[in-house]
């Protein structure tokens, strides 16, 4: 069966996966194993350099920069421990993004328009991670405040498997699994490995499926069978 070709999001993160994101995936999975096995006390701090990195890789400086000069602004904002004040921030980084001198000035830092959209993506879900840990710095007591530094931050957002596009995870549970120390099991390991890649095929396959049987992007962008389908049909 044909394929929809309309669904722009499945191409395109099929496309960047191919060329490069699987790569830095894999690259991330060997850093995080070996500085599990050799430093495990810096682990944060190793994945947060890969990241940080693979960062700096796909967006170049200027993109690193941009994450880097949100993250920096949230932080600064958390520091009055306030929470309206915290959302107006987000609300205002995340706005930034529709501004269309903005918006010029970062596309001309790419050479195509797939770039500057991986930009787009990977800001605004950078904008959230930075909204959660803000949010969480606000609600904890002076006690706690310690392990919500700049650098736990930095390695918050910068952490790569959930970088471009998520999905989220709280900054107290992102903290709790990396601070937690367990002895290294190699069939463990395999074993949740081979389970996760399952899943993933699993439901790349489902989607691949859906995108060959039912053609919804292509309904939608057609107005011609919408409006000739009766309201039962479109419900």
């Amino acid at each position: 069966l044909p394929q929809d070709p309309m669904d722009f999001e499945w191409n395109y993160w099929i496309e960047w996966g191919r060329e490069r994101i699987l790569w830095l995936l894999a690259g991330h999975l060997l850093v995080s194993q070996v500085s599990r096995l050799l430093v495990e006390k810096y682990k944060a701090w190793c994945l947060m350099v890969y990241g940080m990195a693979a960062c700096w890789l796909l967006l170049g400086i200027k993109g690193f920069a941009v994450i880097l000069l949100h993250a920096t602004i949230s932080f600064a904002v958390a520091q009055f421990q306030l929470s309206l004040l915290t959302w107006l921030c987000s609300l205002i980084l995340l706005s930034t993004l529709r501004i269309s001198a903005v918006e010029d000035a970062k596309r001309k830092w790419y050479d195509t328009e797939n770039e500057y959209y991986l930009l787009l993506f990977t800001v605004s879900v950078r904008c959230l991670f930075c909204t959660s840990f803000s949010l969480e710095y606000c609600w904890h007591r002076p006690a706690q405040k310690s392990s919500h530094s700049f650098l736990w931050m930095l390695a918050y957002v910068f952490y790569y498997p959930t970088f471009h596009n998520g999905p989220l995870m709280n900054f107290d549970e992102f903290s709790k699994q990396m601070r937690r120390q367990e002895a290294f099991s190699l069939k463990t390991n395999l074993s949740i490995l081979i389970v996760g890649i399952i899943r993933i095929f699993f439901w790349w396959c489902l989607a691949e499926l859906m995108i060959h049987l039912m053609y919804i992007h292509a309904l939608y962008s057609s107005a011609l069978p919408l409006e000739a389908a009766s309201y039962w049909a479109l419900g």
